[in-house]
């Protein structure tokens, strides 16, 4: 190649502005002249032609450039690197037929290059970005988010934000077609419980006081009902500063929704409508409604999980009766105690191996955190049952009677946990969603499954606050029912929640409120919080339900999770264009960082470095 620079910087409008985008041509463009701007995404020297993929986010292109239709064009085309940009005029051209990309919208032509110019060049990238999946590299996520620009390049990230954009627009056009007001409140607000950290804003202005971070706009839209706004809805940011997973952000989005005078049925249908128009409008689905319904004791003792996921069988089944007295140690001991035997039938899976079966005993050990796993095998041969447990310490008739419950037949497996309610039943689920990973019971075309998940407790107990706290938060209005429970019995009484339930994701939760400030008080005594703590942290609240607050309730849908199910994504990081890392970093902008001292003195803040091998940067904020 020659040395010669290989073009000059140019502006946009050379050539003039895009006739098409590069994801726009077909046959029917069969000799139009055209002008494509875009990023090389591969150049390929074939003798005498320059095959170039030209990319943007709408799609591929293949340029072909030859010293025949223009030299200059040709020898700059040989000198172009991987993400160049670039501008070309060409005439469309249909490829020969076993030339055709059957793969690419486009490719059933291409772009004969006569004119091009380099935009802006590219130095080498620290990682492959390109639109053909084979070429990509795997690259670590910090390495990822340190180049978040170079990455957002990839177009299966560019469609999940278009798919995101999408649902912004079916969301609101849907509430504004069923009379919801568009609010938006504070994001400086004032710090509540409401079940994880606060990120804390100091104020300059107000010395040793501080603005938080709304987890939530729950306070704000109660407040709106009071006001008599009647419908609100907001799409809206919410923070909580809390250790992070695959679906978990320290910042993500919510779709709050709020409705005075609400029932759960009203609540229900709504959501309902909310879910057919977005899988109409993103995936083209029908969905069937209403949503079938299950409340949180049956979710629990069938599934495990609050959140279960309804796409397969391999339901859980108390089999605690069918070993009373059977003289099996373990067993007789748990059931003492009050615990509970859970077992999961699993069906053809009778003929495993020892090895196999002790793998599965290891996984329930280490990565589950049970005690141990029995099981029985009933062999697709119809030979003899295999227990894991010898005749002499666990007679027949008992594993007999377990078979029977989970109605095992021949070639199943079953698999049984034994332990204290409700820890054994939350380890059966995971057992249940590890077995049904492994068998690859749910296959990438599998319907999705909706559910609705209602009459949670209002309250759990916190060993480690001994104390009771709030399941949802502590607005949530108790079942009329469990009223008079709520100072003799708090832990029994049930609430007005749900949540909504995908493919074994919450994605929404919500409830009927509080709107009466005794039953509010009531609530917070519940919860260990005081007259005058309650009227300092929620007095605003109270002061507010003095003036004629109407019933009210509503939900919050979690926007990121959404997209990233509909979107066939692996975790909220793929559906957010500049996501924190799993260590709650954002490398791009090298984020959290420090401050200089001015900043900090104006803010009447000191720090102080914990000296308990705490990462160097760490601190303890104290206000001076």
């Amino acid at each position: 190649m020659s040395d010669q620079p290989r073009a000059d910087l140019i502006s946009a409008d050379t050539h003039g502005p895009r006739t098409h985008t590069c994801g726009d041509l077909r046959r029917d463009d069969n000799g139009d002249d055209v002008v494509l701007k875009g990023w090389v995404d591969t150049r390929r020297d074939h003798g005498g032609l320059v095959f170039i993929d030209l990319r943007d986010r709408h799609g591929l292109t293949q340029v072909v450039f030859s010293p025949q239709d223009n030299e200059d064009a040709y020898e700059a085309a040989g000198r172009l690197r991987s993400e160049d940009v670039i501008s070309i005029r060409g005439t469309v051209r249909p490829r020969d037929d076993e030339a055709v990309n059957s793969n690419l919208p486009t490719g059933a032509i291409e772009v004969r290059g006569t004119e091009l110019a380099v935009l802006n060049t590219s130095e080498p990238t620290p990682f492959v970005v390109s639109a053909h999946e084979e070429r990509r590299q795997d690259v670590g996520e910090e390495l990822r988010m340190k180049y978040r620009y170079l990455d957002l390049r990839r177009p299966d990230l560019q469609d999940n934000l278009v798919t995101r954009h999408d649902l912004y627009q079916s969301t609101r056009g849907f509430f504004d077609e069923h009379d919801f007001v568009e609010v938006e409140t504070p994001v400086l607000m004032k710090s509540t419980p409401e079940g994880a950290r606060d990120f804390l804003v100091p104020s300059r202005l107000h010395p040793g006081q501080f603005y938080a971070l709304p987890q939530s706009p729950q306070t704000y839209k109660q407040i709106l009902m009071v006001s008599g706004l009647d419908r609100y809805f907001q799409i809206v940011k919410c923070f909580r500063d809390e250790d992070l997973r695959a679906d978990r952000q320290p910042e993500f989005t919510q779709i709050d929704v709020e409705m005075a005078f609400a029932t759960e049925e009203q609540v229900y249908e709504l959501m309902e409508g909310l879910m057919e128009r977005l899988w109409k409008d993103l995936q083209d689905v029908e969905l069937e409604t209403p949503f079938p319904r299950m409340s949180y004791d049956e979710a629990i003792r069938t599934y495990g999980t609050d959140k279960p996921d309804t796409r397969f069988g391999l339901k859980l089944h108390d089999v605690s009766e069918c070993f009373e007295d059977s003289g099996f140690r373990v067993f007789d001991g748990i059931l003492e105690r009050g615990g509970k035997i859970v077992a999961i039938n699993v069906p053809g899976e009778g003929d495993r191996g020892r090895g196999a079966m002790d793998r599965l005993d290891e996984h329930v050990r280490k990565e589950i955190g049970a005690g141990g796993l029995v099981y029985f095998q009933l062999p697709s041969d119809g030979s003899e049952i295999h227990s894991s447990v010898k005749k002499s310490i666990l007679p027949p008739e008992h594993i007999n009677a377990a078979i029977d419950a989970v109605g095992a037949e021949t070639g199943d497996l079953v698999l049984v946990l034994a332990g204290s309610a409700p820890d054994v039943y939350e380890q059966a689920g995971d057992l249940r969603l590890h077995m049904a990973d492994d068998l690859d019971l749910v296959s990438d075309d599998a319907p999705d499954h909706f559910l609705w998940v209602t009459d949670f407790p209002l309250l759990e107990w916190d060993e480690e606050a001994q104390r009771h706290v709030p399941m949802h938060h502590p607005f949530t209005s108790p079942h009329p029912d469990d009223l008079d429970k709520l100072e003799s019995d708090p832990g029994d009484v049930r609430s007005r929640a749900y949540d909504l339930v995908l493919n074994g994701h919450e994605i929404g939760g919500g409830s009927i409120r509080i709107h009466n400030r005794e039953i509010q008080q009531r609530a917070f005594r519940a919860l260990g919080i005081d007259a005058e703590e309650a009227k300092q942290r929620f007095g605003f609240l109270l002061d507010a339900f003095r003036y004629g607050a109407p019933p009210h309730g509503g939900i919050a849908l979690g926007l990121d999770r959404l997209v990233m199910l509909i979107a066939g994504a692996d975790s909220l990081r793929e559906v957010i264009a500049f996501p924190k890392t799993q260590s709650a970093k954002e490398p791009m902008v090298d984020s959290p960082d420090t401050v200089d001292a001015e900043q900090l003195d104006a803010l009447h803040i000191d720090t102080v470095v914990p000296e308990d091998g705490q990462p160097e940067d760490a601190s303890v904020a104290e206000t001076s």
